[in-house]
């Protein structure tokens, strides 16, 4: 094919997409840079409009861990890139100044060889705590050298907790003094904790277990139900280990009940973020 007529059949399929989008741009209709994450994601800004962020006061950065796994049958496989990063976004709002960089969806999730833990189930990408470690070291020098001197570092799962506090304490000593990472374990631990405590004093104890649960399921329905294969699970009896449910019950999650968790989560973050702020002005 000569080069002409490459380019005209290119064109041709320009026009064709054009004409079936209404003259529309892909994803115009569902803009992501809207509302909250339009203020406050980094990605939705410009590099002049970072630098001027930052020299008008904006020097808090959060990073929002998240992971891409299996969660049973009901939820999508991006259950905590989602989750991390709209909470994120309520948290920077609610504290103002700060921003959120893009969210991390590529975490330790298990052994490809062998398969272990949820990599097991098909959906899940893995990689090693070491990679994921320099992942995190990497971005938040590059927040420092361009003028933040906070970065909060925020996990929607357990199985990485301990490497975000391993990096955080190491850069604070590299930077001594310079910027700092806080490390916020509590908006975590705020689910399997007084979270679940929350709907086992509304009877839900039988239903709140360990992963793709009651309350992993409510929480998801709080923040996006589009991610929740809702009528299906309605319909399902009730899905255990081989299904990638571990313990209790997601059959009646509701968005009513994840807003409690999700609350708790986003209260306990802007506290820790604020405290910190006022002693390291």
């Amino acid at each position: 094919m000569s080069k002409s007529s490459f380019l005209r059949l290119g064109f041709v399929a320009l026009s064709v997409l054009a004409a079936s989008t209404g003259g529309k741009a892909m994803g115009q209709d569902g803009a992501h840079c809207a509302g909250v994450a339009a203020t406050v994601e980094f990605a939705c800004h410009t590099w002049t409009e970072i630098a001027a962020d930052v020299k008008s006061g904006t020097t808090t950065v959060i990073i929002p861990v998240g992971g891409t796994e299996q969660s049973g049958p009901y939820i999508a496989v991006g259950k905590h890139d989602v989750r991390a990063q709209v909470l994120a976004d309520t948290i920077a709002r609610d504290v103002g100044h700060a921003l959120v960089a893009p969210v991390v969806a590529y975490v330790p999730e298990g052994s490809t060889s062998p398969r272990t833990s949820h990599m097991r189930f098909p959906g899940t990408i893995s990689v090693p705590p070491s990679v994921f470690e320099g992942l995190l070291r990497a971005a938040a020098e590059s927040f420092r050298v361009q003028g933040f001197t906070t970065v909060v570092l925020i996990g929607d799962h357990g199985g990485y907790q301990a490497s975000m506090a391993h990096v955080a304490a190491e850069l604070n000593r590299a930077w001594k003094g310079q910027a700092h990472v806080l490390y916020i374990r509590d908006y975590y631990e705020v689910v399997p904790t007084r979270y679940a405590d929350a709907l086992r004093a509304q009877g839900h104890g039988s239903e709140v277990g360990l992963h793709a649960e009651l309350s992993d399921t409510s929480l998801m329905l709080a923040v996006d139900p589009s991610l929740v294969r809702q009528e299906a699970l309605r319909a399902a009896p009730k899905p255990g280990t081989a299904e990638g449910v571990y313990g209790g019950d997601p059959r009646r999650a509701t968005a009513e009940l994840g807003q409690i968790g999700t609350n708790m989560q986003v209260q306990t973050a802007v506290a820790a973020i604020q405290s910190f702020n006022r002693s390291h002005p």
